[in-house]
C-alpha cells in the first residue's frame, strides 16, 4: 500500500500522541516522545497541528515529524518500519522535495533517531552531520534519592509560580500563565506533571514538567530550569531527582532528557543526578 504524507488536523492530535506512546523504547535510542509534541502544545492546538507532518499506510501511522521552527524537523518512525527502506526513501524524497510543505529551501536540518533507515539514507545522499546533542538517561528500577527541595505538583491556579520559575531560569519573558495553560489543555499533558522545588523559606527556586509514555516505558523531562536568583546550590539535581521520582511513581520505566552538548553545565547537572550520558545524537543538514 502507498504511503501518504499528511498534515493531521486538531482533532487527530490524539492519534499522534498515542501513536508516539506506542513506539517509545527503552531498548531504542532517544526518539520524539509525546513530552516533545506537549511541551509544544503550550502555542495552542492549531499551531501544534500545523507543525505535524505524518506518514501512513491507510489508516496506520508509521513515520511522525514535527517541526521545532520552519527548518528544524524531529522525526521517528514505528518500531517495524526502523529499516523499512520503502518508507526510507519516501520519507527523504518529502523532506528533500520543498514543493511537498515539510520542509523549505534552503538549509534546513533534521533529527531521526540513529540506526533508522532514514538516517542511514540521509548520510548516504550526502547530508551532513550538524548540532550534537546529549542524551541522558537514569533508570528507573531502583529508589530514587531524596531530592533536598520540598516538592509541590502544579495544578491549575498554582501556574503563576511555576512559569515566574521558568521564565527566570531561561531568561525568556515568552512563558505565561496563558501558554501554561494552553499546554495543560493538550492530550500529552494527560501523563504529565509539573513540579516545582522550594528551598527552605519556602521559596520557589526550580521548576520541571516530566511526561510519560505510560507505564513501562521512558518518560522526558521537557523543561527543567532553576530560577536566576537560587544557582549554584545544587536545585538543578534536586529538581532532577524529584522528576526522576515522579516519573518513577507513574510507572516509567526510565528518564529520558537531552540537551545541547555544548551546554556542559546541564548535561553536569543531569549527571549528578544518576543520569547517565547516552551516545552523541547529531543533526543531519542540507546545505542551502
Amino acid at each position: 500500500m502507498a504511503l501518504s504524507l499528511a498534515t493531521p488536523g486538531i482533532d487527530q492530535l490524539g492519534h499522534v500522541v498515542t501513536a508516539l506512546r506506542d513506539w517509545q523504547r527503552d531498548s531504542a535510542p532517544i526518539q520524539l516522545h509525546p513530552g516533545d509534541l506537549g511541551w509544544y502544545q503550550r502555542f495552542g492546538a492549531a499551531r501544534l497541528a500545523g507543525a505535524l507532518r505524518t506518514w501512513s499506510r491507510g489508516d496506520e501511522l508509521v513515520a511522525i515529524g514535527f517541526l521545532d521552527g520552519p527548518s528544524v524537523l524531529r522525526m521517528t518512525v514505528a518500531p517495524d518500519a526502523w529499516h523499512d527502506e520503502d518508507v526510507a526513501r519516501r520519507v527523504v524524497a518529502d523532506l528533500s522535495a520543498p514543493e511537498r510543505g515539510v520542509l523549505p529551501a534552503g538549509e534546513v536540518a533534521i533529527e531521526a533517531p540513529d540506526g533508522t533507515r532514514i538516517q542511514g539514507l540521509l548520510d548516504e545522499i550526502g547530508w551532513r552531520a550538524g548540532e550534537a546533542w546529549a542524551p541522558l538517561r537514569r533508570d528507573l528500577d531502583a529508589p530514587v534519592e531524596a531530592p533536598g527541595l520540598r516538592i509541590e505538583v502544579v495544578g491549575a491556579g498554582r501556574e503563576p509560580e511555576f512559569t515566574a520559575v521558568h521564565r527566570s531560569a531561561w531568561g525568556s519573558p515568552t512563558f505565561t500563565d496563558e501558554l501554561w495553560r494552553a499546554m495543560a489543555a493538550g492530550p500529552a499533558f494527560v501523563d504529565a506533571r509539573c513540579l516545582l522545588g522550594y528551598a527552605d523559606l519556602g521559596t520557589a527556586v526550580a521548576g520541571v514538567t516530566v511526561w510519560s509514555a505510560g507505564p513501562g516505558k521512558p518518560g522526558l523531562l521537557e523543561p527543567m530550569g532553576v530560577h536566576a536568583d537560587h544557582r549554584g546550590r545544587g536545585h538543578g539535581r534536586g529538581i532532577c531527582l524529584a522528576a526522576a521520582a515522579e516519573l518513577q511513581a507513574l510507572g516509567s520505566s526510565s528518564a529520558l532528557v537531552c540537551t545541547t552538548s555544548s551546554l556542559t553545565s546541564a548535561v553536569a547537572t543531569y549527571r549528578s543526578a544518576g543520569f547517565e550520558p547516552l551516545p552523541e545524537r547529531l543533526d543531519r543538514v542540507r546545505d542551502a
